[in-house]
């Protein structure tokens, strides 16, 4: 009879150390939880508060500070201090997408080399009455996904500057919008080929085209003066080149169409566009009634 309660006691035993695993599971998935529903809450509340924001962007300028050996007067930490103090709350010097994991990210700056009193600059605002973007949402490959519904990470509105330092401090001479949400990539001066005008470009990635999208600002005027934008892209059944149609001072483009079976992509055709000075956009040369603003 014992040899019998002894074996039926043992299915006892096992329901007791199987409810006790259950309960040691289940208490530390709550206190996970628990944890994780603290750090989004934090994450919300910062994202609502303008002051707590200031206060997390001042304290990584003085890490920068601390771990930066040389500093000049108009450098990158100072124009990050001169965003933050005079531009609106929720506004930020961008950073480059193509810096390693273990550095600290690069400002997307350019000191224009032939005068580098002279610093281009990408700075994303937040919409007004949104939560504050946050700049680790708007740069890189898979935050181009962000244009579907920027919204919920707050909408960021990116703008290109040319900020001017004088005597230590800096100077706006001109801001252009730059039509893109997220994705950031790179900034770069280049030379258009055509003439040898100047042009910066703003590098954005496009998720959705498995490509990436370039908001070319050519110095058509000078450099002090407002640039002329246009648009090129390149993915894998779209793209858009700069091209020289019509033999002024405005760069042109060509726009190549690909023809799509479902099995293979094939390029087909391209069609110039032409900058209309009158109308202030692109003209196609074959539709003159299609036409693009940049």
């Amino acid at each position: 009879m014992n040899y019998l309660n002894k074996i039926f006691s043992k299915p006892n035993i096992l329901i007791k150390l199987f409810t006790i695993f259950v309960l040691i599971f289940l208490f530390g998935c709550n206190n996970e939880n628990e944890k994780a529903g603290k750090e989004k809450s934090s994450a919300k509340e910062i994202a609502y508060s303008p002051d707590r924001d200031v206060d997390i962007q001042r304290y990584n300028i003085e890490v920068r500070k601390k771990q930066t050996h040389q500093r000049f007067p108009c450098d990158s930490i100072s124009l990050m201090e001169f965003v933050l103090n005079h531009f609106p709350e929720g506004s930020y010097l961008v950073s480059d997408d193509r810096t390693t994991t273990y550095e600290l990210p690069n400002p997307a700056i350019l000191y224009y080399p032939e005068d580098r009193q002279f610093i281009f600059g990408v700075v994303a605002r937040s919409k007004p009455g949104e939560r504050l973007i946050e700049v680790k949402n708007i740069v890189g490959y898979d935050q181009s996904f962000i244009d579907l519904d920027s919204t919920e990470l707050g909408t960021a509105f990116f703008y290109l500057i040319l900020f001017k330092c004088e005597n230590g401090n800096f100077k706006i001479i001109w801001e252009a919008p730059i039509p893109s949400h997220g994705g950031f990539n790179y900034l770069t001066l280049q030379k258009w080929n055509f003439n040898s005008t100047k042009f910066i470009k703003t590098n954005f990635h496009y998720a959705q085209g498995v490509g990436n999208i370039s908001y070319n600002y050519f110095l058509i005027d000078g450099l002090e003066n407002l640039p002329h934008l246009l648009m090129t892209y390149e993915g894998i059944n779209f793209k858009r080149t700069i091209s020289y149609v019509n033999e002024d001072k405005f760069p042109d483009y060509y726009e190549y169409i690909y023809y799509d079976d479902g099995n293979k992509i094939t390029p087909g055709d391209s069609i110039p566009f032409v900058w209309n000075l009158k109308d202030s956009v692109y003209q196609n040369l074959l539709n003159k009634k299609h036409t693009r603003p940049y």
